[in-house]
């Protein structure tokens, strides 16, 4: 199992909506709205990299309203 977070920029006054479409995509535990450089921040989970990689390419980043997103992948160390 990978977990990631997804730190996401919106366009202006989109990030609730933005939210709240991330939350119903399989894969996604939380999506929250923030405050700072970025707008909204989804913990996300995949069977592997690749499905991780899936996941923020055809579903996250299709959500309209998106205009960046930089993935932190979770690591034991």
């Amino acid at each position: 199992m990978v977990q990631a977070y997804i730190l996401i920029q919106t366009e202006v006054g989109k990030a609730a909506t933005v939210a709240q479409a991330i939350r119903e995509i399989e894969g996604v535990a939380l999506a929250e709205d923030l405050t700072g450089p970025y707008d909204c921040i989804a913990r996300v989970e995949a069977d592997n990299v690749d499905d991780l990689g899936k996941l923020v390419i055809a579903k996250i980043q299709d959500v309209e309203g998106i205009t960046r997103t930089q993935t932190c992948i979770v690591v034991h160390v």
